[in-house]
Order: C-alpha cells, then sequence, then structure tokens
C-alpha cells in the first residue's frame, strides 16, 4: 500500500498518510485532521475509494492535460480545507482504462463525489477555485448534513 507524507496544517509536523485505513488521518503530534490525498488506479480502486469510510474527491485527470494540471493544486487545497470531511483519490485515466471506462469519462479532468460506491455529484472539467469549493461544500453539506467548508 502506497503513501503520502503531509505537512500537518496545524503544527507544520510531517505525517506519513497511508492511500487506505480504517478512521481519519490525524497528526502525530498535535492528532488535527490531516488532508488525505492519495493515488489509485484499476488494481486499488476498491480499496483506496469503495473502502474510503468518508466520501470521496474522485479526480480524474492525464497528465498531459493542461486544464488538469491547472485544477490540481486546487483540490489539493480543498483536501486540506475539508481534512477529515473528504478523501482526494487522483486516478491517471490513461494508466487506468477500466476506471474510466466504469465512470464514462469523457472528458478531463472529471471529478466526482463518491460516498461508498455510489458517485453522488459529478463536474467535468477545470473550473475556479471558489467555484470548486462553493460545489463541494454543497455537496458534501446535502450528502450527510456535514457543515460546508
Amino acid at each position: 500500500m502506497t503513501s503520502q507524507v503531509v505537512e500537518c496544517p496545524a503544527c507544520g509536523t510531517k505525517n506519513r498518510v497511508p492511500s487506505s485505513a480504517q478512521g481519519l488521518p490525524r497528526c502525530a503530534r498535535c492528532r488535527a485532521g490531516l488532508p488525505w490525498v492519495a493515488q489509485a488506479d484499476d488494481s486499488t480502486f476498491y480499496e483506496v475509494v469503495i473502502g474510503s469510510g468518508i466520501p470521496v474527491l474522485l479526480d480524474l485527470w492525464a497528465p498531459w492535460c493542461g486544464p488538469c494540471r491547472q485544477v490540481s493544486p486546487v483540490l489539493e487545497k480543498l483536501a486540506a480545507t475539508f481534512a477529515g470531511r473528504i478523501k482526494l483519490v487522483k486516478v491517471n485515466v490513461d494508466e487506468s482504462p477500466q476506471t474510466s471506462m466504469r465512470f464514462d469519462v469523457k472528458g478531463i479532468p472529471t471529478l466526482l463525489v463518491m460516498k461508498g460506491d455510489r458517485v453522488i455529484a459529478r463536474q467535468t472539467g477545470a473550473a475556479p477555485e471558489l467555484h470548486l469549493r462553493e460545489w463541494l461544500g454543497s455537496v458534501l453539506a446535502s450528502a450527510g448534513g456535514q457543515r460546508a467548508g
């Protein structure tokens, strides 16, 4: 299983966050919620996305896609803003054709918000940070009474 080193937004401590785990990632020092950003592919999709205990913001992207590269830092900021309420999972559609077909991806970036194996919201194309923040906050609020960020 892969992991990523994430800096705690509260205290600056670097923490290793696995792609898949029970519960929510917390800082080893101050116990603050950490942004959860993971990679998945066709072989790890079920474990990383479907097995998540919190909603997943699924970013279906490709390295050659300019808009995908533009929106990526925005999505990572949103993962920090919504830490503890959302898990950002990035899937390279060129390396994961089954996942791309499963969600009928016709344009990238395609953003899906998933709860378990259900898609509860979909957005295709890059959008400004404010729009994505409002969209995600609204989706999370309607998906389970969680407060918008």
